[in-house]
């Protein structure tokens, strides 16, 4: 540029100089030739500061920039190579930030896609009556390659009529209260009931016994456990490198869940629940050597660390007036109720679906002035019934997770845990939590946000991340997403986004 500038003005120069001469006739005219000179003399000038101009451009200083002074226009010959990086990096930081901020556009005007990437068939005859474990061999049948799922489901369910009956029997049984008078403290940092203490035990002995599940996350554990039972192999001992066995090793499954959710409320006889999710594993354990420790964590790790998406299975069972299991395999969301005489979960809410829109919010106001503003504002649209619907809420709100979202199921509405000023990523986690229940509420035709995006697409970091969650009746939480659209907040935008590219 600077070239290209210096030839400009010593061709204008020549042209002046040698005007005289080249047009003779317009030279012979004093006032004509005086005019030409004038404007070639400008001309010149003009050439001149645009060389100028140039020059500075050409490393990267702007006529007017505030962060130098006059002094400073032209860098030295020691400054301008950190000048130079320095603005290369201001350009490429500024264009990082537009492209995040394109992207986020992009999601938040674009429809939320919850179909399931499982392509499950669907059994024809679901009758009533029909048990938990008869619709697993029926799903089983139209698709084979869920058969294995059987052994697994039947141990969950197992443990979830041994928690209701341990939960029935607590007070008679002394088992209200804190595990070791309150001392006894979890990963989370939060105290340990007796009852959670038991159920969590309960679920992983459940789960090793099924020879199906290889790797065990719970909330109140530390680390996700590898269950070398399942790698048994035919005639005793354990599939290594050191021991090769040509024996065909069936597909394990990673379980997930948190063992008694809303445990807090167990010692008033409020609703409770166990939730849990199941996902293939994706890098086999088979070939990790029983005593190398390091390599067991390392794909304990990357097995528990999937996206909702990748969810096989999920469910709850919720321990109330009667207990319900509520469970999906990607196949509808069904419901069984416990028949405690046949000692089976039986079919009574096939196919569920959430309506598309509901009349009740079920959130813990006293953290409203907390909540992102988009929400604040939502909410208040929902109390004054200036809302699309134009139709005043209720407001119902149980505290255990599980019972807010059976109701929200049932009956639509919205329920959440959003983030606030005090946890800006929220307080549910995301493996145990988050992600099985919207893959249950998707299931059954609604939607499950962190305020701009899927609960779904959040590729989790760590086992016990934790994530914002807003979900319910599609309708409701669509129109929850428009204030966050129209908020125009970078750092929502921002953290939204750094939650999915993790």
């Amino acid at each position: 540029a600077v070239c290209i500038s210096f030839v400009r003005s010593a061709v204008c120069i020549s042209f002046v100089q040698l005007s005289p001469l080249r047009f003779p006739r317009i030279s012979e005219e004093k006032g004509t030739r005086m005019t030409f000179t004038m404007g070639a003399r400008c001309c010149v000038l003009v050439a001149v500061l645009g060389t100028l101009v140039e020059f500075a451009a050409s490393f990267g200083m702007g006529v007017g920039n505030p962060q130098f002074g006059a002094s400073k226009l032209l860098p030295t010959a020691r400054t301008a190579p950190r000048v130079l990086q320095s603005t290369e990096l201001s350009m490429k930081a500024k264009k990082s930030n537009n492209r995040r901020i394109h992207t986020i556009a992009k999601l938040l005007h674009e429809s939320v896609d919850t179909s399931s990437p499982l392509k499950v068939k669907i059994p024809d005859i679901q009758p009533a009556g029909m048990t938990l474990t008869e619709y697993m061999k029926e799903i089983s049948k139209s698709n084979p390659e869920l058969a294995e799922l059987q052994l697994p489901i039947g141990g969950i369910q197992q443990a979830c009529q041994t928690i209701s009956n341990l939960i029935n029997r607590a007070p008679l049984t002394g088992m209200l209260g804190y595990q070791s008078d309150g001392g006894s403290i979890n990963v989370q940092g939060e105290q340990q009931k007796k009852l959670d203490v038991l159920s969590n035990e309960v679920l992983k002995k459940a789960l090793k016994m099924s020879g199906k599940v290889g790797i065990i996350a719970s909330e109140e554990e530390d680390h996700p456990l590898f269950n070398k039972d399942a790698y048994r192999v035919p005639g005793g001992g354990y599939r290594s490198r050191k021991r090769k066995v040509n024996a065909h090793f069936t597909n394990k499954f990673v379980t997930v869940f948190d063992p008694l959710d809303g445990s807090s409320n167990v010692d008033c006889n409020i609703p409770v629940g166990t939730i849990f999710g199941m996902y293939k594993e994706k890098e086999t354990m088979d070939n990790c050597e029983i005593d190398n420790i390091d390599a067991i964590e390392g794909n304990c790790l990357l097995n528990t660390l999937q996206p909702g998406t990748a969810l096989a299975a999920a469910g709850y069972c919720l321990y109330s007036s009667s207990c319900i299991f509520i469970f999906t395999v990607g196949a509808g969301t069904h419901g069984f109720t416990l028949d405690t005489a046949r000692k089976e979960f039986v079919l009574t809410h096939p196919n569920i679906q959430i309506p598309k829109r509901g009349r009740i919010y079920s959130l813990n106001e006293a953290n409203r002035w907390d909540w992102d503003k988009p929400l604040q504002e939502y909410i208040t649209a929902l109390q004054t019934g200036e809302n699309q619907e134009r139709a005043k809420y209720s407001s119902r709100y149980v505290g255990s997770m599980v019972g807010d979202v059976h109701r929200t199921l049932l009956y639509g509405g919205l329920y959440g845990y959003p983030a606030d000023t005090n946890y800006r990523d929220g307080k549910l986690r995301l493996l145990y939590e988050a992600a099985p229940m919207s893959f249950l509420i998707e299931q059954a035709g609604g939607l499950a946000l962190t305020g701009h995006t899927r609960v779904m697409d959040v590729r989790p970091q760590h086992v016990h991340q934790r994530v914002p969650f807003l979900a319910g009746s599609y309708d409701d939480i669509m129109e929850m997403r428009s204030f966050y659209e129209a908020n125009k907040d970078e750092s929502l935008m921002r953290r939204c986004l750094d939650r999915l590219e993790g």
